[in-house]
């Protein structure tokens, strides 16, 4: 999946994570976060460099696409939120939602070797029975004719939660009398 999908999930999870002030956008840093977070599950790309190949376990979409790996990170998470006064639990629960979204997402692209959600328990990697998604290319093939109808597409279908993630939302009504 191109950058763009994820970056939605980034930013509406900024948005929802911020339900004690609704009506008002999400703090450029909460976006930040977030959406970067989002993103987390691909470092697995680092290993490229470091000779480890696309199918191996902790390969491109393999360990870090796990559910085990979301937990995992989003329970680390929740341990930390105290520390920056952010409550442990939603903040938990948000961080494992915005993570499994990540390779559910890829899941549903029409190309690579799936994921391995299951991991450790389970090494398959897994497609979701439809794949309306084109796969993005890694690295600087992003920057192409090909990338570039990618990021259109998933511009387009992600624009909901952009517009949720990015917009004010609805103020308070107040009655006339």
């Amino acid at each position: 999946m191109a950058s763009l999908g994820h970056l939605a999930v980034g930013v509406a999870a900024a948005r929802v994570y911020r339900r004690e002030q609704p009506s008002r956008r999400a703090p450029l840093a909460s976006l930040l976060l977030w959406s970067a977070l989002s993103f987390l599950p691909d470092a697995d790309v680092i290993g490229f460099s470091l000779g480890v190949n696309y199918g191996d376990e902790w390969g491109h979409r393999g360990a870090t696409h796990s559910f085990v790996f979301a937990l995992a990170v989003g329970a680390a998470i929740a341990a930390l939120a105290p520390l920056f006064r952010r409550p442990a639990l939603r903040t938990g629960v948000t961080a494992i939602l915005v993570l499994a979204s990540h390779p559910l997402l890829d899941t549903l692209t029409n190309g690579g070797l799936g994921c391995a959600l299951f991991w450790p328990f389970d090494h398959t990697r897994y497609f979701a029975p439809w794949t309306p998604i084109p796969v993005s290319p890694i690295g600087l093939g992003y920057v192409s004719v090909y990338g570039l109808l990618v990021a259109l597409f998933e511009l387009i279908v992600f624009s909901p939660l952009f517009w949720f993630g990015l917009s004010r939302g609805s103020r308070p009504r107040h009655e006339v009398s």
